[in-house]
């Protein structure tokens, strides 16, 4: 699994499902560049079981991540056509019908590839047919990224396990207060707590008040 995290974030343009209903060819991040922080989340396929209670945990606390200048961005390997079937669906049927925010269609699995959360392989037998060892879809893939375009945090988690918005925010959040205050954030932090200064002096007083 490659570590992304202090790096360029991988660049794509494809594919997405916007507002809910409008497919939009050559959707990529360069348009966030320089203005909002990204969190860019990878689900394993649409019309599935976990996945529509992450993608619509992010919709309920879209309003939080706004206010924190935050764009939010899904990707799954499914088609165009999927995820807009997918988002017509009623949420009580098990569809993701309310969420508005971009669903990109990683159809030629390039997106997952690069940010090396695919699951599975293309392999070749002796007499060079392609094969495919386990599922070529992406595993539970979330990264944040800054508004430079370079990667500050990413977790990955297999199928079954579904992610927490609450942590998402809290990273983002701890993540702003570096930028702003140049403090670091020690373990649990979350926002309007205590940070620490990035020096000797700093952890120490820090440490003996806690």
């Amino acid at each position: 699994m490659a570590v992304l995290v202090g790096r360029k974030a991988p660049h794509f343009s494809e594919t997405a499902v916007v507002n809910g209903k409008d497919i939009v060819d050559g959707f990529s991040l360069d348009q966030y560049l320089d203005d909002k922080y990204v969190i860019l989340f990878f689900y394993p396929r649409d019309f599935t079981y976990v996945c529509p209670t992450e993608i619509h945990a992010f919709q309920e606390r879209l309003n939080d991540f706004a206010s924190r200048n935050c764009a939010i961005v899904g990707v799954s390997t499914d088609t165009p056509e999927s995820h807009r079937a997918y988002l017509n669906m009623p949420k009580e049927e098990g569809g993701l019908n309310g969420v508005t925010y971009p669903l990109v269609a990683d159809l030629n699995k390039t997106v997952s590839t690069n940010y090396d959360v695919l699951a599975g392989e293309y392999d070749y037998d002796e007499e060079g047919n392609l094969l495919a060892h386990g599922n070529l879809v992406a595993y539970r893939g979330l990264f944040l990224i800054d508004k430079e375009g370079i990667v500050r945090h990413q977790l990955v988690n297999f199928f079954p396990i579904g992610r927490s918005v609450d942590e998402a925010i809290r990273v983002l959040d701890a993540w702003i207060h570096n930028e702003t205050h140049g403090e670091v954030c020690p373990a649990n932090w979350e926002k309007g707590k205590e940070a620490m200064a990035e020096t000797t002096s700093g952890v120490a007083a820090y440490l003996a008040n806690h």
